[in-house]
């Protein structure tokens, strides 16, 4: 039988002691090594623990959606992590990018918005915030849900420098639903925030279709 009536964990950062850290790597990103305890649900403290943690730093991602034509803007690139498990490491996935130092998340996206997919993004509202792997790393992720003229997206877009080679590919809402039911998209931010999309239709087309 469920516990209706579980709380909040009543624990917070102040519960857990650093007892040292180690860089491991650091290159485009990091990898840091902790040894680490923390109060116990039953009361005292852990023995000592040692995790290494990738510190891949944060990141926004934002769902660019065209409402009148109910169609949805998604980018197309090569991804070297999914070559193992993936039979095409070419991903459909949402505009997105790292937050540097002194960056806000909706600045981040806005400016991904045009680099990746060539268009601007309108109004926008936040989606929600997970963290993407917390049992090996650090990242957090912001997404947006952002209105665009899709009829403006299209072609091949990225940064040469960043070894980018992006296609914009624009696709009705009701056709990426079945392309996430089909396991076809299938990254973690895109999947999330298509479900998303998909229980707050309603409230989006009632504050934007005004």
């Amino acid at each position: 039988m469920s516990d209706n009536n579980q709380k909040k964990s009543t624990f917070d950062r102040n519960d857990v002691e650093i007892l040292s850290q180690k860089s491991l790597y650091k290159g485009f990103f990091k990898a840091n090594s902790y040894r680490f305890k923390h109060r116990l649900f039953a009361g005292g403290w852990s023995a000592e623990i040692e995790r290494e943690v990738f510190e891949r730093g944060h990141a926004a991602a934002v769902l660019l959606y065209d409402l009148p034509r109910d169609t949805l803007v998604l980018v197309e690139q090569f991804r070297f992590g999914a070559l193992e498990t993936c039979d095409n490491p070419w991903l459909l996935e949402m505009v997105a990018g790292i937050i540097e130092p002194g960056e806000a998340a909706d600045e981040v996206v806005r400016r991904e918005a045009v680099e990746e997919a060539g268009v601007t993004p309108g109004k926008m509202m936040r989606m929600l915030s997970y963290l993407a792997s917390p049992g090996g790393s650090t990242e957090k992720l912001d997404l947006f849900l952002a209105e665009v003229d899709s009829s403006q997206a299209g072609g091949l877009h990225g940064l040469e420098d960043e070894g980018e080679d992006i296609r914009v590919q624009v696709i009705s809402r009701r056709d990426a639903m079945k392309l996430l039911q089909q396991g076809v998209i299938n990254n973690a931010a895109t999947v999330i925030a298509l479900q998303w999309l998909a229980l707050n239709i309603e409230q989006v087309t009632a504050e934007w279709g005004s």
